[in-house]
Protein backbone atom coordinates (compact mmCIF):
# COMPACT_ATOMS: atom_id res chain seq x y z
CA UNK A 1 0.00 0.00 0.00
CA UNK A 2 3.36 2.36 -0.43
CA UNK A 3 3.55 2.48 3.38
CA UNK A 4 -0.41 2.97 4.12
CA UNK A 5 -0.89 4.77 1.43
CA UNK A 6 -3.68 2.92 -1.67
CA UNK A 7 -5.61 1.27 1.41
CA UNK A 8 -7.92 0.52 -1.67
CA UNK A 9 -5.09 -1.19 -3.65
CA UNK A 10 -4.41 -0.26 -6.97
CA UNK A 11 -6.25 1.43 -9.81
CA UNK A 12 -9.48 0.90 -8.05
CA UNK A 13 -12.16 1.20 -10.78
CA UNK A 14 -14.40 3.55 -9.29
CA UNK A 15 -11.51 5.45 -8.10
CA UNK A 16 -10.03 5.45 -11.78
CA UNK A 17 -13.25 6.89 -13.27
CA UNK A 18 -14.05 9.51 -10.60
CA UNK A 19 -10.52 10.57 -11.46
CA UNK A 20 -10.46 10.01 -15.46
CA UNK A 21 -14.41 11.96 -15.15
CA UNK A 22 -13.26 15.02 -13.51
CA UNK A 23 -10.14 15.18 -15.60
CA UNK A 24 -12.12 15.61 -18.81
CA UNK A 25 -13.89 18.46 -16.88
CA UNK A 26 -11.53 20.99 -14.81
CA UNK A 27 -8.18 20.41 -13.03
CA UNK A 28 -7.24 23.18 -11.49
CA UNK A 29 -8.68 26.87 -10.01
CA UNK A 30 -7.15 28.87 -7.63
CA UNK A 31 -8.52 28.40 -4.01
CA UNK A 32 -9.63 31.86 -4.09
CA UNK A 33 -12.74 29.85 -5.46
CA UNK A 34 -14.51 26.58 -4.18
CA UNK A 35 -15.02 23.95 -6.65
CA UNK A 36 -17.77 21.09 -6.01
CA UNK A 37 -15.98 18.34 -5.72
CA UNK A 38 -13.97 19.86 -2.75
CA UNK A 39 -17.06 21.33 -1.43
CA UNK A 40 -18.56 17.87 -1.07
CA UNK A 41 -15.40 16.31 0.07
CA UNK A 42 -15.30 18.77 2.97
CA UNK A 43 -18.83 18.12 3.71
CA UNK A 44 -18.27 14.10 3.93
CA UNK A 45 -14.99 14.74 6.14
CA UNK A 46 -16.85 17.05 8.46
CA UNK A 47 -20.06 14.75 8.64
CA UNK A 48 -17.46 11.28 9.52
CA UNK A 49 -15.77 13.34 11.91
CA UNK A 50 -16.25 15.62 15.11
CA UNK A 51 -14.86 18.41 12.76
CA UNK A 52 -16.89 21.50 11.43
CA UNK A 53 -14.24 22.79 9.61
CA UNK A 54 -11.34 21.74 6.53
CA UNK A 55 -8.23 23.14 5.18
CA UNK A 56 -6.78 20.72 2.25
CA UNK A 57 -3.34 20.77 1.29
CA UNK A 58 -0.73 18.66 -0.58
CA UNK A 59 0.86 16.22 2.27
CA UNK A 60 0.71 15.19 5.75
CA UNK A 61 4.01 17.51 6.80
CA UNK A 62 2.11 20.19 4.94
CA UNK A 63 -1.51 19.18 7.23
CA UNK A 64 0.80 19.03 10.48
CA UNK A 65 2.44 22.56 9.22
CA UNK A 66 -1.23 23.56 8.79
CA UNK A 67 -2.02 22.41 12.44
CA UNK A 68 1.05 24.03 13.86
CA UNK A 69 0.37 27.29 13.12
CA UNK A 70 -2.91 26.80 13.85
CA UNK A 71 -2.57 26.18 17.34
CA UNK A 72 -0.05 29.04 17.42
CA UNK A 73 -2.42 31.66 16.04
CA UNK A 74 -5.49 30.02 18.02
CA UNK A 75 -3.36 31.70 21.07
CA UNK A 76 -2.21 34.48 19.50
CA UNK A 77 -5.32 36.16 18.18
CA UNK A 78 -6.70 35.84 21.61
CA UNK A 79 -3.77 37.89 23.26
CA UNK A 80 -1.43 35.33 24.20
CA UNK A 81 1.39 35.45 22.09
CA UNK A 82 3.71 33.93 24.63
CA UNK A 83 1.75 30.45 24.19
CA UNK A 84 3.52 28.81 21.83
CA UNK A 85 5.13 25.72 22.85
CA UNK A 86 3.68 21.98 22.17
CA UNK A 87 4.71 19.02 23.62
CA UNK A 88 5.32 16.23 20.95
CA UNK A 89 6.44 12.78 21.36
CA UNK A 90 9.54 10.62 21.82
CA UNK A 91 9.88 8.71 18.91
CA UNK A 92 6.91 10.56 16.86
CA UNK A 93 6.77 11.02 13.37
CA UNK A 94 5.30 14.45 12.02
CA UNK A 95 7.22 15.25 8.67
CA UNK A 96 10.30 16.50 7.10
CA UNK A 97 9.74 19.88 6.82
CA UNK A 98 11.26 22.26 8.81
CA UNK A 99 9.27 22.67 11.33
CA UNK A 100 7.50 18.70 11.40
CA UNK A 101 11.05 17.77 11.90
CA UNK A 102 11.04 20.22 14.94
CA UNK A 103 7.88 18.76 16.12
CA UNK A 104 9.08 14.74 15.30
CA UNK A 105 10.67 13.35 18.69
CA UNK A 106 13.59 11.12 16.55
CA UNK A 107 17.01 12.30 15.96
CA UNK A 108 17.79 10.54 13.81
CA UNK A 109 15.58 12.38 10.84
CA UNK A 110 17.45 15.95 12.30
CA UNK A 111 20.86 15.08 11.74
CA UNK A 112 21.98 17.71 9.47
CA UNK A 113 19.35 20.49 9.63
CA UNK A 114 20.22 21.83 13.23
CA UNK A 115 19.37 24.24 14.61
CA UNK A 116 15.77 23.47 14.26
CA UNK A 117 12.78 25.68 15.68
CA UNK A 118 11.91 26.32 18.77
CA UNK A 119 9.01 25.78 20.66
CA UNK A 120 8.96 21.75 20.96
CA UNK A 121 9.23 19.96 24.14
CA UNK A 122 9.17 16.40 23.93
CA UNK A 123 8.24 12.94 26.94
CA UNK A 124 7.46 9.31 26.23
CA UNK A 125 4.94 8.52 24.80
CA UNK A 126 2.28 6.69 26.92
CA UNK A 127 3.86 8.51 29.61
CA UNK A 128 0.37 11.08 30.82
CA UNK A 129 2.32 11.69 34.13
CA UNK A 130 5.53 13.27 31.47
CA UNK A 131 2.74 15.57 30.28
CA UNK A 132 1.46 16.85 32.86
CA UNK A 133 4.48 17.51 34.44
CA UNK A 134 5.86 18.89 30.88
CA UNK A 135 2.82 21.22 30.17
CA UNK A 136 2.71 25.02 31.75
CA UNK A 137 1.70 28.85 30.55
CA UNK A 138 3.51 28.71 27.29
CA UNK A 139 1.74 25.62 26.65
CA UNK A 140 -0.93 25.92 23.51
CA UNK A 141 -0.70 22.17 22.18
CA UNK A 142 0.17 18.88 22.74
CA UNK A 143 0.31 16.78 19.54
CA UNK A 144 0.36 12.85 19.36
CA UNK A 145 -0.24 9.94 17.08
CA UNK A 146 -2.81 7.83 18.37
CA UNK A 147 -0.77 5.03 17.56
CA UNK A 148 2.93 5.78 16.59
CA UNK A 149 3.35 4.26 13.28
CA UNK A 150 7.10 5.31 12.20
CA UNK A 151 7.98 4.69 15.97
CA UNK A 152 7.67 1.27 16.11
CA UNK A 153 4.07 0.51 15.64
CA UNK A 154 3.40 1.33 19.56
CA UNK A 155 -0.24 1.97 20.86
CA UNK A 156 -1.71 3.89 23.17
CA UNK A 157 -1.71 2.05 26.76
CA UNK A 158 -5.67 2.20 28.06
CA UNK A 159 -6.77 5.25 29.35
CA UNK A 160 -3.49 7.37 28.16
CA UNK A 161 -5.59 9.31 24.91
CA UNK A 162 -8.58 10.10 27.72
CA UNK A 163 -5.96 11.45 30.04
CA UNK A 164 -4.45 14.13 27.70
CA UNK A 165 -7.36 15.23 26.38
CA UNK A 166 -8.18 16.02 30.67
CA UNK A 167 -4.47 17.24 30.99
CA UNK A 168 -5.60 19.42 27.84
CA UNK A 169 -8.68 20.70 28.99
CA UNK A 170 -7.32 21.59 32.55
CA UNK A 171 -4.79 23.81 30.85
CA UNK A 172 -6.68 25.03 28.47
CA UNK A 173 -4.46 23.62 25.88
CA UNK A 174 -5.21 22.37 22.17
CA UNK A 175 -5.13 18.59 21.50
CA UNK A 176 -3.87 17.67 18.02
CA UNK A 177 -4.19 13.73 16.65
CA UNK A 178 -1.75 13.22 14.00
CA UNK A 179 -4.03 10.64 12.20
CA UNK A 180 -1.82 10.65 8.99
CA UNK A 181 -1.03 6.99 8.99
CA UNK A 182 -4.13 5.57 11.57
CA UNK A 183 -6.54 8.10 10.14
CA UNK A 184 -8.68 6.61 6.45
CA UNK A 185 -9.70 3.30 8.08
CA UNK A 186 -5.94 1.53 8.51
CA UNK A 187 -7.00 1.17 12.96
CA UNK A 188 -10.90 -0.62 11.92
CA UNK A 189 -12.23 2.40 12.67
CA UNK A 190 -12.35 5.45 10.08
CA UNK A 191 -10.34 7.65 12.76
CA UNK A 192 -8.10 5.70 14.92
CA UNK A 193 -9.94 8.71 17.84
CA UNK A 194 -13.49 6.99 17.48
CA UNK A 195 -11.61 4.24 19.64
CA UNK A 196 -10.71 5.94 22.76
CA UNK A 197 -14.21 8.03 23.48
CA UNK A 198 -12.60 11.21 22.88
CA UNK A 199 -11.81 13.98 20.15
CA UNK A 200 -8.85 15.82 19.53
CA UNK A 201 -9.39 19.75 18.63
CA UNK A 202 -7.22 19.08 15.61
CA UNK A 203 -6.71 16.39 13.42
CA UNK A 204 -4.45 16.23 10.49
CA UNK A 205 -4.57 13.38 7.44
CA UNK A 206 -3.00 12.47 4.18
CA UNK A 207 -1.58 9.35 3.02
CA UNK A 208 -4.80 7.04 2.32
CA UNK A 209 -7.33 10.27 1.97
CA UNK A 210 -6.95 10.54 -2.30
CA UNK A 211 -5.32 6.54 -2.38
CA UNK A 212 -2.18 7.77 -3.54
CA UNK A 213 -2.68 11.28 -5.26
CA UNK A 214 -1.33 13.66 -3.20
CA UNK A 215 -3.36 15.31 -0.75
CA UNK A 216 -3.62 16.20 3.00
CA UNK A 217 -6.22 17.80 4.92
CA UNK A 218 -6.73 19.72 8.62
CA UNK A 219 -9.33 19.31 10.34
CA UNK A 220 -10.76 21.03 13.14
CA UNK A 221 -13.77 22.62 15.08
CA UNK A 222 -15.28 25.67 14.48
CA UNK A 223 -14.58 27.58 17.54
CA UNK A 224 -10.52 26.77 16.54
CA UNK A 225 -10.55 26.97 13.14
CA UNK A 226 -12.38 30.39 13.24
CA UNK A 227 -8.70 31.77 13.74
CA UNK A 228 -7.68 31.07 10.31
CA UNK A 229 -9.40 34.02 8.79
CA UNK A 230 -8.19 35.24 5.01
CA UNK A 231 -4.38 35.39 4.10
CA UNK A 232 -3.57 33.66 7.34
CA UNK A 233 -2.89 30.09 5.52
CA UNK A 234 -3.33 29.30 2.17
CA UNK A 235 -1.84 26.67 -0.28
CA UNK A 236 -1.82 26.63 -4.47
CA UNK A 237 -2.52 23.20 -5.09
CA UNK A 238 -4.52 21.75 -1.92
CA UNK A 239 -7.42 20.29 -2.66
CA UNK A 240 -7.21 20.86 -6.23
CA UNK A 241 -10.62 19.21 -8.20
CA UNK A 242 -8.75 16.46 -9.76
CA UNK A 243 -7.19 14.68 -6.28
CA UNK A 244 -10.62 16.35 -4.32
CA UNK A 245 -12.73 13.89 -6.88
CA UNK A 246 -10.78 10.88 -6.18
CA UNK A 247 -10.72 11.59 -2.40
CA UNK A 248 -14.51 11.83 -2.66
CA UNK A 249 -15.50 8.56 -4.25
CA UNK A 250 -12.39 6.78 -2.16
CA UNK A 251 -14.88 8.13 0.64
CA UNK A 252 -17.78 6.92 -0.90
CA UNK A 253 -16.30 3.89 -1.28
CA UNK A 254 -15.36 3.30 2.36
CA UNK A 255 -18.76 4.08 3.44
CA UNK A 256 -20.56 1.57 1.04
CA UNK A 257 -18.14 -1.35 1.16
CA UNK A 258 -17.46 -1.18 4.97
CA UNK A 259 -14.04 -0.81 4.84
CA UNK A 260 -12.95 0.09 8.05
CA UNK A 261 -14.79 -2.69 9.67
CA UNK A 262 -13.36 -4.98 6.82
CA UNK A 263 -9.45 -4.00 8.32
CA UNK A 264 -11.06 -5.15 11.73
CA UNK A 265 -12.04 -7.96 10.63
CA UNK A 266 -9.17 -8.94 8.26
CA UNK A 267 -6.45 -7.39 10.90
CA UNK A 268 -7.49 -9.69 13.55
CA UNK A 269 -6.95 -12.76 11.01
CA UNK A 270 -3.75 -11.00 10.04
CA UNK A 271 -2.65 -10.85 14.30
CA UNK A 272 -3.91 -14.13 14.90
CA UNK A 273 -1.64 -15.76 12.16
CA UNK A 274 1.48 -13.68 13.09
CA UNK A 275 1.02 -14.90 17.12
CA UNK A 276 1.07 -18.34 16.02
CA UNK A 277 4.15 -17.52 14.07
CA UNK A 278 5.86 -15.94 17.17
CA UNK A 279 4.78 -19.52 19.09
CA UNK A 280 7.54 -21.33 16.24
CA UNK A 281 10.02 -18.37 16.14
CA UNK A 282 11.58 -17.41 19.14
CA UNK A 283 13.02 -14.23 17.63
CA UNK A 284 9.39 -12.57 17.25
CA UNK A 285 9.34 -10.45 20.49
CA UNK A 286 6.21 -9.43 20.15
CA UNK A 287 3.11 -8.58 17.66
CA UNK A 288 0.94 -5.84 17.90
CA UNK A 289 -1.31 -3.17 16.92
CA UNK A 290 -4.75 -2.09 15.35
CA UNK A 291 -6.73 -2.86 12.47
CA UNK A 292 -4.15 -3.04 9.65
CA UNK A 293 -1.77 -1.34 11.26
CA UNK A 294 0.61 -4.01 12.46
CA UNK A 295 4.44 -4.60 14.14
CA UNK A 296 6.18 -7.76 14.57
CA UNK A 297 9.23 -7.20 16.95
CA UNK A 298 12.09 -9.21 16.54
CA UNK A 299 15.39 -9.88 18.91
CA UNK A 300 17.59 -8.52 16.36
CA UNK A 301 17.89 -6.18 13.48
CA UNK A 302 14.47 -6.91 11.04
CA UNK A 303 16.57 -5.98 7.71
CA UNK A 304 17.39 -9.25 6.42
CA UNK A 305 13.66 -10.40 6.90
CA UNK A 306 12.60 -7.31 4.65
CA UNK A 307 15.21 -7.96 1.99
CA UNK A 308 14.33 -11.76 2.14
CA UNK A 309 10.45 -10.99 1.93
CA UNK A 310 11.08 -9.05 -1.07
CA UNK A 311 12.90 -11.55 -2.93
CA UNK A 312 10.20 -13.55 -2.47
CA UNK A 313 7.37 -11.04 -3.71
CA UNK A 314 6.45 -9.19 -0.54
CA UNK A 315 7.20 -5.84 0.38
CA UNK A 316 7.01 -5.19 4.39
CA UNK A 317 9.55 -2.47 5.71
CA UNK A 318 11.59 -2.24 8.39
CA UNK A 319 10.64 0.46 11.60
CA UNK A 320 12.89 1.27 14.48
CA UNK A 321 15.53 -1.30 13.17
CA UNK A 322 13.72 -4.29 14.56
CA UNK A 323 10.51 -3.74 13.88
CA UNK A 324 9.02 -5.35 10.81
CA UNK A 325 5.23 -3.14 9.85
CA UNK A 326 2.88 -4.49 8.15
CA UNK A 327 0.61 -1.56 6.72
CA UNK A 328 -1.61 -3.87 3.46
CA UNK A 329 -4.33 -2.40 0.99
CA UNK A 330 -7.47 -2.60 3.83
CA UNK A 331 -8.67 -5.06 0.97
CA UNK A 332 -6.19 -7.42 1.46
CA UNK A 333 -7.52 -11.10 1.24
CA UNK A 334 -7.09 -13.93 3.78
CA UNK A 335 -5.42 -15.89 0.96
CA UNK A 336 -2.78 -13.10 0.70
CA UNK A 337 -1.78 -12.53 4.00
CA UNK A 338 -1.53 -16.77 4.35
CA UNK A 339 1.19 -16.41 2.11
CA UNK A 340 2.98 -13.55 3.57
CA UNK A 341 2.93 -15.72 6.70
CA UNK A 342 4.21 -19.01 4.81
CA UNK A 343 6.86 -16.91 3.33
CA UNK A 344 7.59 -15.16 6.76
CA UNK A 345 7.77 -18.76 8.39
CA UNK A 346 10.54 -19.37 5.81
CA UNK A 347 12.83 -16.45 6.40
CA UNK A 348 12.48 -15.89 9.88
CA UNK A 349 15.12 -17.47 12.24
CA UNK A 350 14.17 -20.43 14.58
Amino acid sequence: AGIAVCNLGHAHPRVVEALCAQARRLWHVSNLYYTQPQAELARRLVEKSFAERVFFCNSGAEANEAAIKLARKHFSSRGQSGRYRIISMERSFHGRTMATLSATGQDKVKDGYLPLLDGFDFVPFNDADAVAAAIGPETCAVLVEPLQGEGGVICPSPGYLEQLRRICDDNGSLLIFDEIQTGMGRTGTMFAYEQSGIVPDIMTLAKALANGLPMGAMLAGEAVADTFGPGSHATTFGGTPIVSAAALEVMKVFEEEQIAARAAETGAYFMSRLKDLQAAHRVIRDVRGRGLLIGMELSEPADAVVRRCLERGYLVNCVQESVVRFAPPLIIEKEDIDGLIDVLDQVLPG
